[in-house]
């Protein structure tokens, strides 16, 4: 059995890894990367949340316009969403067999999470430029 899997493979697709879609590889490294990145983000984003629970409104703005925070909470916010939008793909790919409503969905939430990230960025920034 395992000979006959192996014959419907070619010999350059075996020895580069690829499947048929030839991304696979990538997706797979991308979705673990940022699972790993939004291992420290995560716990500083509790952290960061547990410091401006107790606090006024003036020092939370002022916390979160530091450059640092608003950096790592891009990155928090980037590396969140762009792993959500990779395990989605998986499974509306996995799921849905209508060609054409993948293809809507896939779009969908390709750019549903580009806009939820720009979104959030965005509403950051005024945070800290206006004082929400």
């Amino acid at each position: 059995m395992a000979n006959a899997r192996r014959s419907l493979r070619s010999e350059l697709g075996r020895v580069r890894g690829l499947g048929s879609a030839k991304e696979g590889v990538q997706h797979w490294w991308m979705q673990r990367i940022t699972a790993i990145a939004l291992v420290p983000l995560s716990l500083w984003f509790v952290a960061g949340i547990v410091f401006v629970i107790d606090v006024d409104r003036a020092t939370a703005i002022q916390w979160l316009g530091s450059p640092l925070t608003l950096g790592l909470m891009s990155l928090f916010l980037i590396a969140l969403i762009y792993h959500a939008v990779l395990g989605l793909q998986v499974v509306i790919e996995d799921y849905i067999h209508s060609h054409a409503t993948k293809l809507v969905l896939l779009l969908l939430i390709q750019f549903a999470g580009f806009g939820l990230a720009a979104a959030g960025i965005i509403a950051m920034l005024l945070i800290t430029i206006y004082g929400g």
